[in-house]
């Protein structure tokens, strides 16, 4: 059985902004370390935000565009290689080491807050 690594309070987590977003376009990054796409995600009210994630191994990116994600969007900007991420898209980490995305399960407008 896996231990949480560290409890917060419940102030902590309402400092973490979570929304949803659709995938606008996916494109290769091959500047990256790790097998990984560029995805630019709208969030209505908050707009168009930028990343990169490693999901290359279970989605292409035919199949993420349109598709509805959560993704934490208060996050300072971070570089990866020559890219400016400007949020961070969530998913569940398997064993095999690749990432399932976290979707609502019924649409969602943009931009909708995770609680």
């Amino acid at each position: 059985m896996m231990d949480v690594k560290e409890f917060i309070t419940w102030a902590d987590f309402e400092k973490i902004e979570m929304r949803t977003g659709t995938i606008l376009t996916a494109d290769d990054f091959p500047e990256a370390k790790n097998p990984s796409f560029k995805l630019r995600i709208d969030f209505g009210v908050l707009g168009v935000k930028k990343t990169s994630a490693q999901i290359t191994k279970l989605y292409s990116k035919e199949e993420l565009v349109g598709r509805q994600v959560v993704a934490v969007v208060n996050f300072p900007p971070k570089q990866i290689a020559n890219f400016m991420s400007e949020c961070l898209v969530l998913g569940a980490v398997n064993d095999k080491n690749e990432v399932i995305l976290l979707q609502p399960d019924k649409k969602t407008e943009n931009g909708q807050r995770i609680a």
